[in-house]
């Protein structure tokens, strides 16, 4: 199979029909297509993630206006069939001597594993030969279609945590954030999300051929058996949308049957693939378009790629996902960047956009959890977002203040001896976090609106803010210390606690803030 020319990504259609389309059929005007149809969350992910590369490296537009022109009307699909066909000898899926597509170009020995094994959350060697395999049971994948099989090589070389001894971590780390930039209008077409997440070749140096360093595969494998590294300036801009961390090379079967992912038949099946430890050790500034990084602020060391995290994502995250967070050096993806700086200029008046981001919480090769979350994003002036920056820091910033002492009187009231007693309180974190999102983001539009004048923000943004911080704070406590059974109940105890966590609340210094701000507004 052809990555480029096959009919292979599950998509829907405008008239809801569930379709195979190849890459260059996304701009087709006729029943266009709308979005992918992956059976997975995590190949949705990385799907997109596909199309994008394959855009950035053999259709970038070629300046700001030429962007434009195609956003508003999709190119000629034979026209970007002709472009991207130039691609296509890089993207067979097998091949006994030559290269295929995120495969070890050389790979004449390595250990055969089974097909499921390319599923991050799959249970390792070591887990089978414990047979600790409680929750995510062995042989749930027996078998992938070639679709799935592409899905799930793209899908772990762009995620891969932690696989054991040189067994190499992705280029931006194990288990990284992706965030993209999705139009809010209803109607969009997959065209348009995946085109607002495409650089024109002034912001990215553009392919000029079939570059091996842009495309790993194509060349022997950099491997790093004596340590060896490769950094950005090995390397082509464009190799960061097709890094390689892992040798692998899938091994066919020429027979008929049902996947075991997406249950369709298929003529061809993947049961197993050989892998070596000792890929490619990505290291130094790396710098991958479509992730937020954490930057050291003394610049000695460089920037980390953030990551999923355990509790999912949320509002206290959004900072350094749209902007920046200058508490923590967080910084926004460079596609949310230009969004941020030109194109939301361009969309203001077309309904906006929204952040879609999504990835793994990885524990060293242990898949926790997938996440995923939907944010606002605002095209702002430059004081604006310096505006909107210190505010919504100051909102979250009481917010972690207020989810600190709730969570510890919550302890207090569950237990006579809170300071020996172990175990996760985080799921009191997840309650308060998701209780006041929605009023975060309301006061966050709000925000967003104001004008270029600097100071503080409206007084009764402060005083709601302190309202809602106050009452969801209760609310989880009530509920988490209230609703145990009669005989566990210790009213005093809960009393007792409910009056410390109050007092601590209203004597925060950072919560106190919030209401000499307001009190400040008011008198001003």
């Amino acid at each position: 199979m052809n990555l480029i020319t096959d009919r292979w990504i599950p998509v829907i259609r405008q008239n809801g029909l569930h379709d195979l389309a190849a890459p260059w059929q996304i701009a087709e005007t006729e029943n266009p297509v709308i979005e992918i149809n992956a059976p997975r969350p995590d190949f949705h992910g990385a799907l997109y993630q596909f199309l994008i590369g394959l855009l950035q490296t053999g259709f970038a537009p070629e300046d700001e206006d030429q962007w434009l022109e195609y956003w508003e009307e999709a190119p000629d699909s034979t026209d970007l069939q002709g472009r991207l066909s130039s691609l296509s000898p890089a993207f067979e899926l097998t091949g006994d001597n030559g290269p295929a597509f995120l495969q070890d170009l050389a790979l004449p020995d390595g250990e055969a594993k089974p097909i499921a094994a390319l599923l991050i959350e799959a249970p390792g060697g070591k887990t089978l030969k414990d047979n600790l395999d409680h929750f995510i049971k062995r042989g749930s994948a027996n078998q992938l279609c070639p679709s799935c099989a592409a899905s799930a090589l793209f899908t772990l070389q762009t995620n891969a945590p932690s696989g054991g001894v040189g067994h190499r971590v992705g280029l931006r780390g194990g288990g990284p954030l992706t965030t993209l930039v999705l139009p809010k209008a209803s109607q969009t077409t997959l065209w348009q999300k995946l085109w607002l997440n495409v650089f024109n070749q002034e912001d990215l140096q553009p392919l000029d051929k079939l570059e091996l360093s842009i495309m790993p595969w194509l060349d022997k494998t950099r491997t790093s058996e004596k340590g060896q590294i490769t950094t950005p300036v090995d390397v082509h801009p464009l190799h960061a949308y097709w890094g390689m961390p892992r040798r692998i090379r899938l091994s066919e079967t020429p027979e008929p049957g049902i996947c075991d992912v997406c249950g369709c038949d298929a003529k061809t099946l993947f049961r197993e693939y050989r892998t070596k430890n000792y890929g490619t050790n990505y290291d130094g500034a790396w710098q991958h378009p479509l992730t937020p990084y954490r930057h050291d602020p003394k610049k000695v060391n460089p920037p980390l790629s953030l990551k999923g995290q355990q509790g999912g994502l949320g509002y206290r995250h959004w900072l350094g996902l749209a902007l920046q967070d200058d508490s923590n050096g967080d910084k926004a993806a460079k596609i949310v960047c230009q969004y941020n700086q030109e194109r939301g200029r361009k969309l203001a008046d077309r309904g906006g956009a929204a952040l879609w981001c999504f990835g793994y919480d990885m524990d060293n090769m242990k898949a926790r959890c997938w996440y995923e979350a939907r944010f606002p994003v605002f095209y702002l002036s430059a004081q604006q977002q310096r505006n909107l920056v210190g505010w919504a820091g100051e909102l979250i910033a009481a917010a972690r203040e207020t989810v600190k002492i709730l969570r510890s009187e919550v302890k207090a009231a569950w237990f006579r001896r809170p300071e020996d007693a172990k175990g996760d309180m985080s799921q009191i974190d997840a309650q308060f976090w998701q209780a006041s999102e929605a009023e975060f983001f309301r006061l966050l539009e709000r925000l967003a609106t104001l004008s270029d004048g600097g100071g503080m923000a409206p007084a009764d943004i402060y005083a709601d803010w302190f309202a809602a911080l106050r009452s969801k704070m209760i609310e989880v406590f009530e509920v988490a210390t209230l609703s145990t059974t009669p005989e566990d109940l210790d009213l005093k105890r809960i009393i007792n606690a409910r009056k410390s966590m109050l007092g601590r609340f209203h004597g925060n210094k950072i919560v106190k803030q919030l209401k000499t701000h307001a009190k400040t507004e008011e008198a001003a």
